[in-house]
């Protein structure tokens, strides 16, 4: 890769980034305008936000390799049934949840399940439990470092610092603007490299015998459930849970908080629009996985996790023009990481400080004490992901996954039956269902019983849905005291 086009495209990316950042701190000036914005912000903007928030890494890097492992069975799980769940979960739950956060002011989720159920500990066990979330932010960390030691050869922990460094940074100053703002940017970037990247193999599917060059594979890689797979080897796995689970990650803090920065509910249709149309061209890098396996590219057990830069190296040829292209490439599958990560940043650091440090005596904390508390969060919880990214587990995007679905099957029942259901609700059945998911997700995958994070977490949201009904059925019909 030629050092100079590298070094050009980079520093101009980095440079974007930062005038976006300085652009976002001038209108931060208060927790509430580094948590939500001023809720000024135009619909459009916000969609694109949103869409690149929800694709990030994961989308662009890791999940290819799934594909690449596992085939059809694997684009099914997350290219038709998470894009439905993405769009089902967020037509059901953003106008509810937007509505009701514009008339408490609410900042954070946990101050959303707060105000809803009217319960200070509910809050606290909700922004105790968004921790998972720290999950997510070590696989975009050590999915962002790969890229960025391909792309300039530096070793795995100087990319990481660089990262980290460069992030953490805009979020610090800039807060819910800078991320909104450079998500925008980088949003243009991953829309073009996903159609580049979908149309370097088109000559697999040019001649439209794609699913039986897939079958020559293995007639089990062509397979809607594939029975080799450890992973996606029935229906409900391929289907079913990609379906639950995304719907119920549409329940993150970085997700649903995004509609908190909308001014009315006549905004949410041009702004869910703008994120589904871009989402759907996000999912088309997943189509590297199968242009890899077709191409022949080879990784070592395990290392899966760097099909999409393996592939990337050796897709578009020789020549300066073909260097160019494939650095730019790289570039952007960096934006896509960075676009999710500041998301998360902003979202945990306005928790940690709205709902874990700003409680009893620090509450009423003056506007400029609460945005500083903010900004050190940011500090704090990136050491804490950098020490993790240094050396992650193997299959890093089943790592992220055990802790961020946990976090989803636990949000479910408080955040859904909190959108559509009117009225007062009592507190026990929520947080006994609640925690409830959270035990189960963990304890049907920790102990091997189910191995894909998808699957029990899907069957921990349906078991502590049904669990939910039942005791709120009982609830009401228990007599009233007195």
């Amino acid at each position: 890769m030629s050092t100079l086009v590298t070094t050009v495209l980079l520093l101009a990316y980095l440079g974007l980034l930062a005038w976006l950042g300085i652009a976002g701190m001038k209108k931060t000036t208060s927790l509430s305008s580094f948590a939500v914005g001023n809720r000024d912000m135009n619909p459009v903007l916000v969609g694109v936000a949103m869409a690149s928030s929800i694709a990030s890494t994961a989308t662009f890097v890791i999940n290819p390799g799934f594909v690449y492992t596992d085939g059809l069975s694997a684009f099914l799980h997350y290219g038709v049934a998470a894009q439905a769940g993405v769009i089902v979960g967020l037509i059901a739950v953003s106008k509810g949840f937007r509505r009701f956060g514009d008339e408490i002011g609410a900042l954070t989720i946990p101050d959303w399940v707060r105000q809803r159920y009217g319960s200070d500990a509910l809050g606290l066990f909700f922004a105790i439990i968004n921790l998972l979330s720290i999950a997510f932010i070590v696989l975009i960390l050590f999915g962002c470092a790969i890229l960025l030691t391909q792309l300039t050869g530096l070793p795995h922990v100087p990319a990481l610092i660089t990262v980290v460094v460069v992030v953490f940074g805009y979020v610090l100053l800039g807060g819910t603007y800078a991320h909104a703002y450079t998500n925008a940017a980088q949003a243009f970037l991953m829309m073009a490299v996903a159609l580049a990247l979908f149309a370097s193999g088109w000559e697999h599917l040019g001649d439209g015998d794609f699913l039986a060059r897939l079958r020559a594979v293995e007639p089990s890689y062509a397979a809607v459930a594939n029975p080799d797979s450890v992973l996606y080897g029935d229906l409900f796995a391929v289907f079913v849970s990609g379906f639950v689970v995304t719907f119920a990650l549409m329940l993150q803090p970085h997700v649903l908080t995004k509609v908190l920065y909308l001014r009315s509910d006549k905004d949410l249709r041009t702004f869910l629009l703008t994120t589904f149309g871009v989402g759907a061209l996000f999912t088309l890098c997943l189509f590297v996985g199968f242009y890899a396996r077709l191409d022949g590219v080879a990784l070592p057990e395990g290392g899966q996790d760097h099909i999409v830069t393996a592939y990337v190296s050796t897709a578009f040829g020789s020549g300066m023009l073909a260097e160019a292209l494939t650095s730019a490439v790289f570039v952007a599958l960096l934006a896509a990481g960075m676009s999710t990560l500041d998301g998360i940043l902003v979202a945990v650091s306005a928790m940690v400080t709205h709902d874990l440090y700003l409680r009893g005596s620090r509450r009423d904390a003056s506007p400029q004490k609460a945005l500083a508390a903010s900004r050190w969060a940011v500090i704090i919880i990136g050491l804490i992901a950098f020490t993790l990214a240094i050396d992650p587990p193997a299959l890093i995007g089943l790592f992220a996954q055990k802790g961020v679905y946990g976090l989803a099957a636990a949000s479910f029942v408080p955040l859904v039956f909190g959108v559509l259901r009117r009225g007062a609700l009592p507190v026990a059945p929520v947080a006994i269902a609640s925690a409830f998911a959270l035990g189960l997700h963990f304890s049907l995958h920790l102990s091997g019983v189910l191995p894909n994070p998808a699957v029990s977490a899907a069957w921990a949201i349906l078991g502590s849905t049904g669990l939910g009904l039942v005791l709120l059925f009982v609830a009401g019909r228990r007599p009233a005291a007195g």
